[in-house]
């Protein structure tokens, strides 16, 4: 043991500074857990924000303007009022995304019970704020008209009253969420490429015949490459999660750092001894890259990052079961965004560990089987 820990440690110092010399892939692995990181948290947002919104009012009433006056900001800008005859051009030359239509006698006609209807044009190309905004736009109108209802008619409350509670994103920013799972998915696709990279750059150089002639066996030699890169990950992970996550973005994380990168450290036996195992299939770097996206992409989409499992057709469901990057992800959020300790997210961890140590078995008698091919 004790030698082959000396070995596996002296390799992993080698791939250090095989990887420290490539500056390309060097560059690439710490922009991906810095700039990427931020980049995907802030360049999308799934909040309405700022939406151009103008009003048809036709009705001129108390309601009617209370309706005007309930659009304002963050999610929408000052509501412009127009009248029926800009409608037209106004959409066709996208200066709004919503036009609230309310029409003559709208007022009376709420009061009376005849339930009016109110028109919401939607420019739909913007599709993202059209979905959103379509239902808080009609919330607010309900909203709007039930108070003024309850306070014009006979001042009664509303029978039954509904009290959300938002738990572990009170101000439902999707940075939080978007930047969080940024990092857990690029500790899957970085740690499978850096492996794989690894032992293909060393095929290519010439470097692996040097070791087949060395006094270490191929378990030290996969172990130190697991060990190097997972290293390098882990380290990342760190910088990504204080400096970008919680330096730049101000995500609170809610559990255990060093839980997390224990887990994670467990989870990298496996990812690392997949990009291996891919290296031994491809013969160059752009096999290696068809293979990642045949392979791992699948995989980390299907994983419930950013789309829930239970989404998914129930086999997939189960078949996905079997693969640690669903565990990883589940016991990520569990811990990061719920403060979830160790006595919840153990199965979590014991499915990971379990599977990817049997990954790794495999991914090892590959391995052999790959060096015996070059005696």
């Amino acid at each position: 043991m004790t030698r082959f820990l000396r070995n596996s440690l002296t390799l992993a110092r080698k791939e250090w500074i095989s990887l420290l010399r490539d500056v390309f892939m060097l560059g690439f692995v710490v922009y991906s857990f810095t700039f990427s990181v931020y980049s995907q948290a802030t360049g999308i947002s799934h909040e309405l924000h700022n939406a151009a919104i103008a009003i048809v009012d036709e009705d001129r009433s108390t309601l009617s303007q209370r309706l005007a006056s309930s659009f304002h900001g963050p999610e929408f800008q000052t509501p412009a009022m127009i009248g029926h005859a800009e409608v037209d051009p106004a959409m066709d030359s996208a200066r709004y995304t919503f036009v609230l239509d309310i029409p003559p006698d709208f007022q009376a006609d709420v009061l009376a019970g005849r339930n009016p209807a109110i028109q919401l044009l939607i420019d739909a190309t913007a599709m993202m704020q059209a979905g959103i905004g379509a239902g808080t736009i009609q919330g607010i109108v309900e909203d709007e008209v039930g108070r003024f209802v309850r306070r014009e008619a006979d001042g009664s409350a509303a029978p039954v009253s509904l009290q959300v509670r938002v738990a572990y994103n009170e101000a439902l920013d999707t940075k939080w969420f978007t930047g969080t799972m940024s990092v857990v998915s690029n500790v899957t696709m970085l740690a499978v490429l850096l492996a794989g990279a690894a032992l293909i750059r060393e095929r290519e150089h010439g470097t692996l015949e040097h070791l087949l002639v060395m006094p270490v066996r191929p378990a030290e030699i996969m172990a130190a490459k697991v060990l190097a890169n997972g290293a390098v990950i882990l380290v990342l992970t760190l910088v990504a999660l204080y400096v970008v996550l919680r330096g730049l973005l101000s995500v609170p994380l809610a559990g255990s750092v060093p839980l997390f990168l224990a887990g994670t450290a467990l989870y990298l036996f496996f990812a690392t001894a997949l990009g291996i195992f891919l290296g031994t299939v491809a013969r160059s770097m752009p096999q290696l890259g068809l293979l990642f996206i045949l392979i791992v992409l699948p995989m980390n989409m299907l994983s419930g990052g950013f789309t829930p499992l239970e989404s998914e057709p129930e086999w997939l469901q189960m078949a996905m079961q079997l693969s640690p990057s669903t565990h990883f992800v589940a016991f990520a959020q569990a811990i990061l965004f719920r403060g979830a300790g160790f006595d919840v997210v153990w199965p979590r961890f014991a499915a990971t560990a379990g599977i990817g140590a049997l990954f790794f078995a495999w991914s090892l008698a590959r391995f052999r089987r790959h060096l015996a091919s070059f005696r």
